[in-house]
């Protein structure tokens, strides 16, 4: 039963963690893909806008002018800028349409997103308190099996210290015999 359960949670987070994923990268793509409309829906604008100020100075030149030819190739120009601007205009508008759908998907995956962060987080503090309501006899395991890990340590760093001593003897020893030997051999040279 507690093997099916650890699949279970592990199957649980592999899902939370491919929601999070999934909804972070989605609302990524549709913020790039706002922002890209946005940016040609501007300057689609400006282009409608720099037509229409071509537009009225022509109007005005034909307004002033009163020789014939120079009437026709303002009109020509004038039907040409008006044709641009019409062409503007639609581009404009339809990068209006097109940004519509992609700001509603935008806010859905935004809200979702919120939705697989706010699960994040309560699974976090699900799994915080299951492991306080259960970790008090792991604790208690956990405390006895680090007493015995400094109970060795000391035991080790004793016999360590006894060993160093036993050396520090030996040497103070050899030291006594030697001196005994040098103190017998200058009674007998005396």
């Amino acid at each position: 039963m507690s093997r099916e359960l650890t699949d279970l949670e592990k199957k649980l987070q592999a899902t939370k963690k491919q929601f999070v994923s999934s909804a972070k990268k989605t609302k990524r793509d549709l913020d790039r893909q706002r922002k890209k409309l946005k940016t040609e829906l501007d300057r689609a604008t400006k282009r409608a806008k720099r037509s229409r100020d071509q537009l009225q100075k022509k109007a005005e030149r034909l307004a002033k002018t009163t020789n014939a030819k120079t009437k026709r190739e303002l009109q020509k120009q004038i039907t040409n800028i008006e044709k641009a601007y019409a062409e503007a205009k639609s581009d404009a508008a339809q990068f209006r349409d097109d940004l519509k759908p992609v700001g509603e998907d935008l806010k859905n995956a935004r809200d979702h997103l919120a939705h697989a962060l706010k699960l994040d987080r309560a699974m976090a503090s699900i799994k915080k308190e299951l492991e306080k309501r259960g970790g008090k006899k792991k604790t208690a395991k956990k405390k006895a099996a680090k007493k015995k890990v400094a109970k060795k340590k000391v035991a080790k760093k004793k016999v360590a210290k006894k060993k160093v001593a036993k050396k520090k003897v030996a040497k103070k020893k050899v030291a006594k015999k030697r001196a005994t030997k040098k103190t017998a051999s200058k009674k007998k040279a005396s």
